[in-house]
């Protein structure tokens, strides 16, 4: 059987060792489009903060590990996909045919249509190549402007921070982390940040860039200008699916799979960043692009290539971020809906904040700021579907009393 897997960050190789061990025997071929052993871009921020050198990224720190486990290593970028031949072409012309095939291809920044985002000082954080860029750029003093101030934004902004330049952030929407946090939240981060010495300008947005000999002129929409060393887009990513035109692959924003990672051509899944799967509490199909869930899904799509039987029981949004010290953490249906009820609890001056939402007698939805002993709780609350009964009722007057409820409900009904 020869299984190939587009893409070699923890997706890929997640599924390419999940299939070495349901087949010995079995023909694995690992395809990257970047010159780097697998890495993972999670640990990016880490690099530029000093935390770690790049072989700290390295998915697997030994040299031989897919030697070892004979799964063959391919530098490529697939550029076209024929579902009936079984073939994918590379960028180079070349073609690699295939029995079982995961697409794990992630995804790229997204380049807004600003004039002037093509300039060499406008930088973005995904590779380990545009962090060299970022590293020779971003030094002690530097004026730096960061757009964008979502999940991955925040996660740039602090490990550019610990290089010390005069750091500006511009986020469009009205708060910062808007598709993570409630107003409440956004607030309290930005408050933090900005005591940290982060100028922090949210409902702006960028409207050009011009040089300003090595430096960039910045026009914002207000008509402020803004002089700068280097401008750092962080506006968002899409999954890499441009290649899949015509494959007959169906395609919304991400692959769309079923319950096994399988897209709607048979024997070709789909994994991480790049799938659109289904929610497992509202039905809804998301991109889920965080890395526990893709080497979940790629886990199981690995299992159902080798002939094995498996289901992810559904896609399960949370996001936990470290903005500079501050821990934050979102669950779930945060977004309070019609017919819910929710608890609060506010601390301004300590930077801690809890939200909790319902729906009937279960928790759905939760934001936290400083709370960082409940997000285990808050999570197997959630994603369990515990039926709360009478503890609704407390966690609605005392939402610290989410380990007690956990206890007295989640662990006996498991027991």
């Amino acid at each position: 059987m020869r299984h190939l897997i587009i893409g070699n960050g923890p997706a890929g190789v997640v599924a390419a060792e999940t299939l070495r061990r349901a087949d010995a025997q079995a023909e694995i071929t690992l395809l990257g489009d970047e010159a780097e052993p697998p890495y993972s871009r999670m640990a990016i921020p880490y690099l530029l903060s000093g935390k770690i050198g790049e072989p700290g990224t390295y998915l697997r720190k030994d040299a031989d590990h897919f030697e070892r486990l004979r799964i063959k290593l391919l530098h490529g970028r697939a550029a076209a996909l024929d579902a009936g031949q079984q073939t994918v072409t590379l960028s180079d012309g070349s073609t690699l045919a295939w029995d079982r095939l995961l697409i794990a291809s992630g995804a790229h920044p997204v380049r807004p249509p600003i004039p002037g985002i093509d300039l060499p000082q406008v930088l973005s954080c995904w590779t380990l190549a545009d962090a060299r860029r970022i590293a020779a750029a971003v030094a002690p003093g530097a004026r730096v402007l960061q757009m964008g101030a979502g999940f991955i934004g925040c996660i740039i902004l602090e490990s550019l921070a610990a290089r010390g330049p005069q750091l500006t952030v511009v986020e469009m929407g009205e708060r910062m982390v808007p598709r993570m946090m409630d107003e409440v939240a956004g607030a309290m981060i930005r408050r933090w940040c900005e005591g940290k010495g982060v100028q922090v300008l949210t409902g702006r947005r960028v409207e050009a860039i011009e040089p300003a000999g090595e430096a960039l002129r910045v026009r914002l929409d207000d008509g402020e200008i803004l002089e700068v060393d280097a401008l750092i887009n962080a506006t968002g990513v899409k999954p890499n699916v441009e290649f899949l035109v015509g494959s007959g692959v169906a395609v919304d924003q991400g692959i769309l799979v079923n319950d096994s990672m399988q897209t709607s051509v048979a024997g070709i899944y789909a994994a991480g960043d790049v799938a659109e799967a289904v929610e497992f509490a509202t039905g809804r199909r998301v991109v889920n692009a965080i890395q526990p869930d893709a080497v979940e899904q790629a886990r199981i799509a690995a299992l159902n290539m080798a002939g094995q039987a498996a289901a992810l029981p559904g896609t399960f949004v949370f996001n936990v971020l470290d903005t500079m010290g501050l821990i934050s953490a979102s669950f779930g249906q945060w977004q309070e809906f019609p017919g819910c009820s929710s608890a609060h609890l506010l601390d301004q001056a300590g930077y801690r904040y809890l939200r909790l939402v319902f729906d009937g007698e279960q928790l759905v939805g939760a934001n936290s700021i400083g709370h960082t002993e409940h997000i285990g709780v808050l999570r197997g609350l959630i994603q369990g579907r515990v039926r709360l009964g009478d503890w609704k009722a407390r966690l609605l007057a005392n939402p610290l009393l989410l380990s007690e409820a956990y206890l007295a409900k989640g662990l006996a009904a498991t027991h």
